[in-house]
């Protein structure tokens, strides 16, 4: 393992790999950035400055059948950046923006890029790069790329993959995969990208993508509304879309419980709306007419009150209104305040919603009684929906119970996901049944063994590995 170390060191330059304490300093920071984020203890964390020197560390650890686990922000909550006794290939150092084409309107980036950056960019270029997170001033363009991050915007605009052009890529054995393409429509063969886009590392490292971008709207309207049963909801939610013309990128929704929480001390924030009522729903629309938006915004709104499909609402009239009300939604941390919490992201058709969450805390409470919290919330505009779980002390064995009760009541109700947006990781791994069929898997492992045959990259992640 040394001579393997020695050979990295002269490969990047000995201050690119870091080893021992400053290798546990680099991954402290990083697991401080996430929400229970478990890196464990990587031999080495190593930082690359360009697709070369990936391409370098990748095939002299692919000789030494040495795993290695890419790093990006760190902010995944499935456990896919887990490195303990892995090389930890960092991506912090490729950053750059290489290129913003405003007339064709593509971006170029690098993969270690922070999203919020990577936004402000485009932002000031009159342009948008429409992918939103609440980790986006930590999480990476590679990382999105990764897991196919979804995010605040995808009812409008769709996930990660709908926004790559193409990438360049690196495989287990150091080929570096480059795929320029800017166009839009281009169907000359197979579409590589998608390999790579949502496989969390497992099948190469992307260092580089090419991201469409859109052009910025020039006017925002975001209301927070008070709605009472669940069952107005589905119609609510049609009545934006068809009223608003395409212009709705957000339809964010909170349960009672989780608006408490981030409207309640110590959290920052505070009621916009009165407590009391069932559910609360964020949304936003973004368009091309300023005065002409908000007053159309306005109607709809006052239409969905007369129909009774919302109790109460606040228009935000200014950009500190609009940030007051997307701090409540991205104020996640306040799920864990009172203790240890088990998190899931799961998809299912929104009608299934109701009985889903009635079974799941029917069964949690029948397990653990008064102990048990489940909390609510997420991008119901497109499916995914997020929960979190306590049941007082944590443990693998009760994780392991949570997880059967969540995923069971899943298995009940066709097309659903186990992962709207977060991936699999090893967390969600042993589950991986629920949501896809044994010929898929079998195809998934075929191309894993295909592109990585000594089974280096971010392994374990995903697929577990076959005697």
């Amino acid at each position: 393992m040394s001579q393997l170390i020695e050979a990295l060191a002269a490969a990047l330059g000995a201050e690119a790999v870091l080893c021992g304490e400053a290798a546990l300093q680099v991954r402290n920071a990083a697991e401080a950035r996430g929400l229970g984020t478990a890196l464990g203890a990587p031999l080495a964390v190593l930082r690359p400055r360009s697709t070369a020197e990936v391409s370098r560390v990748l095939a002299l650890a692919n000789a030494a059948a040495q795993a290695v686990v890419p790093w990006g922000g760190c902010t995944g909550l499935v456990d896919g950046a887990y490195a303990e006794g892995a090389l930890a290939l960092s991506l912090d150092r490729l950053c750059a923006i290489e290129q913003i084409d405003e007339a064709n309107r593509v971006m170029r980036v690098q993969a270690g890029c922070i999203l919020q950056s990577a936004c402000e960019a485009a932002e000031a270029h009159d342009l948008l790069l429409p992918l939103d997170l609440g980790a986006r001033g930590s999480a990476t363009i590679g990382g999105t790329i990764s897991t196919n991050a979804g995010g605040n915007r995808v009812l409008r605009w769709g996930m990660t993959r709908d926004m790559v052009l193409g990438l360049t890529a690196v495989l287990a054995d150091g080929t570096v995969i480059d795929t320029p393409n800017t166009l839009i429509k281009n169907n000359a063969g197979y579409d590589l990208k998608q390999l790579f886009i949502g496989s969390e590392g497992t099948l190469g490292v992307v260092t580089r993508a090419v991201l469409r971008l859109r052009p910025k709207p020039l006017s925002e309207s975001v209301a927070l509304l008070a709605v009472e049963a669940f069952e107005h909801m589905p119609r609510l939610l049609r009545r934006l879309e068809r009223g608003l013309g395409g212009s709705l990128s957000s339809f964010e929704v909170m349960w009672a419980e989780f608006y408490r929480l981030v409207t309640t001390a110590p959290a920052p924030g505070r009621p916009i709306l009165p407590h009391g009522s069932a559910f609360y729903v964020l949304v936003e629309a973004r368009g091309a007419d300023v005065q002409a938006d908000a007053d159309h915004f306005e109607k709809v709104l006052a239409g969905a009150l007369e129909a009774g499909e919302v109790c109460d609402a606040v228009i935000a009239k200014s950009d500190a209104e609009r940030r007051a009300m997307w701090s409540l939604r991205d104020d996640v941390a306040q799920v864990t305040r009172d203790g240890p919490v088990s998190a899931f992201d799961v998809s299912l058709k929104i009608d299934d919603m109701p009985g889903y969450l009635e079974e799941v805390r029917g069964a949690l409470v029948s397990r653990w009684g008064g102990a048990c919290r489940l909390v609510a919330w997420g991008h119901l505009g497109d499916g995914n929906l997020h929960l979190m779980v306590s049941v007082g002390e944590d443990s693998p064995q009760r994780r392991h119970a949570i997880e059967e009760i969540i995923y069971g009541a899943l298995r009940k109700r066709c097309g659903s996901s186990i992962s709207g947006e977060h991936g699999i990781g090893l967390q969600k791994r042993a589950h991986l049944s629920c949501s896809r069929t044994p010929g898929e898997i079998a195809l998934m492992r075929t191309l894993k063994t295909a592109l990585d045959p000594r089974n280096i990259l971010n392994p374990g992640k995903v697929l577990a590995a076959t005697a």
